[in-house]
């Protein structure tokens, strides 16, 4: 095809980081939570490097010669081109910060240099650094009789150019690894907060760290380190599935490096060296003037709580109106669909569904797949005390869900100690569907409850990503949910699916069958239309059908969060195509899938993006919504989203995003379906009093639980820090 109507994966999606970025550059955004976004744009830039830069670094040296099958470009040449753009991208970013600072500054929160600390201050980081930091030092000499230590990933260090007597090393300091980033610093006279990161205040000290040496130039640096690793390619069939993931883990934390950051310009000479050592070009150095790593945001966070306009007005999910909240979730749920929209409306009835289930006497099994779960999952508790209770718990934990590897391997274990049965995804085959299976014996027959979802089963995420969530009794999804798992748990791929779309086998090509009905209907003279919401549009089937629909005179429109390999609006192409992205307050995480207009639309939510990594190489599935109240409520909830105007850019025939055309009825989507979260909210039902309290389940534990600081003991902490600050100036050591 001659014309421009295909865009690179990695170049889209560092078009979605740029959003990204442009959400902390909106003046409509509050303080802190534009600084959040600047955090977000630099932690998506280290898993893109890790995951995305190392794929095609690894295939550049296997094979260069192979294309991507839609720009046509080398492995080689993508990473040149993304090399180029993360620069440009970095500039940007390194303005934005700048421009926050001073407007957090203005505000009374001050991200302070050590040059800059009052004679207070400076007394109390001299203090810090000789009781908390001091002792805890790891410096090294680099030199022939010094070799270069291995370097943790995403860990920031100082490095020194050293001569001592005419000879020339290298110095470098650990600074992230065994310390708090952020020192607050002491403030009796205002409300301010002011604080330096401890990478500046140990680089402050490299003179006296390295005495004996005199320092030509400093700077802090940071490496990020290849993460992509095959798991079928590294398994080793004397050990379980388990064992394997474990020495993957362990593996994937010494991979080269792909990335070094430096927070200041150095010679070449010293460039030159550690491109040497790190095995790194040039071209993979990237000079930063904001700090390297923003991850530190939500301790100024927890800091600033209570501040006025510095964050987003406080919200909770709230309950649905679909569901009572005196009634049993299977009885409910027996009568009609239940539907649930997170974050706007709570998780809460599907943690009671479960918990319901595991305690309901009916209850036989509960199947489920889980690909992330929260740390403290009230998931995992209520499966393992269903089976505690004598319930067939068959719980498919994918280990594979990368950087949730170890996280998933405690569970896996903590449900199997609970008396779960717990099972693995196909070789070379990710399960990612959100499908959980209840079955009860009512009179000798086999009652079902389905539950699917587009999101992972996760609390916390609930709080912060759109998702849907369908709880049904229809025979006919259970039938095939019923077959999704007895082909997971005997080692095949579901052919054939009645109802349900099921991928590898059963989505790809019933997608494109729906579209093909489409562009039929167009060419007869009738009215074709094709709608979706994804994640991200890479599988070139679906994308040149839908060029094909294009072209045919179909109406299509797309609402993609990241990565869209399809370029719309190009004339006599993707002309008939619009495609739309929002990035705000939530992370838009549902998929939506539409076919057909008036009467015959076909409404679905799956798991599955348009990706091929998802459509031929995982385990997914989509639902159609058979209730036309909860169909309605998904067609409402996808046109409103096509009317945004504060939060959406719509892509250009250039490839390039711009901003919604504003209009005097402004229409931000997140914020719409927060004030119908509100407004339909039913009371809060109070049960009637009960003499007995059962006791609380025991918190599972396998996975290290989420604690927050107890504000009165950190103030402890800080006075009596302050008080030996004090006491060692005034040469009483304590």
């Amino acid at each position: 095809m001659s014309k421009k109507v295909f865009d690179n994966r990695e170049l889209s999606w560092l078009k979605f980081n740029e959003r990204v970025l442009e959400e902390a550059q909106d003046e409509n955004v509050p303080l802190l939570e534009r600084l959040m976004f600047e955090s977000i744009f630099s932690s998506n830039l280290d898993e893109f490097f890790m995951v995305r830069v190392g794929s095609l670094y690894d295939s550049s040296l296997v094979d260069d010669d192979h294309k991507d099958n839609k720009t046509k470009l080398r492995p080689s040449e993508q990473l040149s081109a993304i090399f180029s753009r993360v620069r440009e991208l970095n500039a940007m970013r390194d303005i934005s910060f700048e421009t926050l600072s001073k407007e957090l500054k203005a505000k009374g929160i001050h991200h302070k240099s050590v040059k800059s600390l009052s004679h207070l201050e400076l007394e109390y980081v001299q203090g810090y650094y000789e009781y908390e930091i001091k002792p805890f030092i790891n410096a090294n000499i680099i030199d022939k009789r010094h070799p270069f230590p291995f370097l943790t990933n995403k860990s920031i260090y100082v490095v020194t150019k050293l001569t001592a007597k005419g000879s020339k090393s290298l110095g470098m300091i650990g600074c992230t690894e065994k310390f708090s980033r952020v020192i607050f610093l002491p403030n009796d006279e205002s409300s301010d907060i002011n604080y330096v990161l401890v990478e500046d205040v140990i680089s402050h000290y490299a003179d006296e760290i390295f005495s004996n040496y005199k320092i030509e130039e400093k700077a802090l640096m940071r490496i990020t380190r290849n993460a992509d690793i095959d798991v079928d390619e590294s398994y080793d069939s004397e050990l379980d599935f388990r064992q394997n993931m474990s020495v993957v883990i362990s593996k994937r934390k010494r991979l080269c490096p792909v990335r070094l950051q430096l927070s200041k310009s150095l010679s070449d000479s010293t460039v030159d060296s550690l491109c040497e050592r790190l095995e790194l070009s040039k071209k993979q150095v990237f000079v930063e003037k904001a700090p390297l790593d923003i991850s530190y945001v939500g301790e100024i966070f927890s800091k600033a709580q209570g501040r006025k306009g510095l964050f987003f007005a406080p919200f909770e999910p709230q309950r649905s109106p679909m569901v009572d909240q005196a009634r049993p979730m299977i009885a409910q749920i027996d009568e009609h669909d239940l539907f649930l929209s997170y974050p706007y409306e709570s998780i809460d009835p599907f943690i009671r569904l479960l918990n319901e289930a595991a305690e309901d006497p009916e209850v036989v099994s509960i199947k489920m797949t889980l690909y992330r779960v929260a740390k403290n999952s009230k998931v995992i508790r209520a499966l393992c005390k269903a089976s505690e209770n004598g319930k067939e718990i068959v719980v498919l934990v994918e280990l594979r869900a990368r950087f949730d590897e170890e996280n998933n391997i405690g569970w896996s274990k903590a449900l199997e100690e609970s008396g779960c049965h717990v099972i693995y995804g196909p070789p070379r085959m990710k399960v990612h569907s959100k499908l959980c299976l209840i079955t009860r014996n009512v009179g000798g027959q086999p009652k079902y409850t389905v539950q699917i979802g587009t999101g992972n089963y996760n609390e916390k995420t609930a709080k912060l990503y759109t998702d849907f969530c369908l709880m049904t009794s229809n025979g006919d999804i259970a039938a095939d949910a019923a077959e999704v798992f007895s082909a997971l748990c005997t080692g095949r791929l579901v052919e054939e699916s009645s109802t349900l779309l099921v991928a590898p086998k059963c989505l790809q090509n019933r997608v494109l069958e729906f579209m093909d009905d489409e562009i039929a209907i167009a060419k007869a003279g009738g009215e074709g239309y094709v709608g979706a919401k994804l994640n991200s549009l890479t599988d070139k089937v679906i994308i040149d059908k839908l060029i094909e629909c294009s072209q045919a005179g179909v109406k299509v429109e797309l609402v993609i969060r990241g990565i869209s390999c399809l370029v719309a609006g190009v004339k006599d192409v993707t002309d008939n195509i619009t495609i739309r992205s929002i990035v705000g307050r939530f992370l838009e995480h549902s998929r939506i899938y539409i076919f057909g207009a008036g009467v015959r639309k076909k409404v679905y939510i799956s798991s599955a993006d348009y990706m091929t990594r998802n459509t031929t190489r995982r385990v997914e599935v989509g639902v159609p919504i058979l209730d036309e109240d909860i169909a309605k409520r998904v067609l409402e909830y996808f046109d409103i989203q096509m009317h945004d105007n504060v939060k959406a850019r719509i892509m250009q025939p250039d490839g390039k995003y711009v901003r919604a055309a504003d209009s005097n009825a402004k229409c931000c989507s997140q914020e719409k379906f927060i004030a119908m979260a509100y407004e339909n909210a039913p009371p809060l039902y109070e049960p009637p009093a009960v003499q007995t309290v059962s006791a609380a389940a025991p918190a599972i534990t396998a996975a290290p639980a989420e604690t927050a600081a107890q504000p009165q003991e950190e103030g402890k902490q800080k006075k009596g820090l302050w008080a030996r600050i004090k006491a060692f100036f005034s040469g009483k050591k304590q």
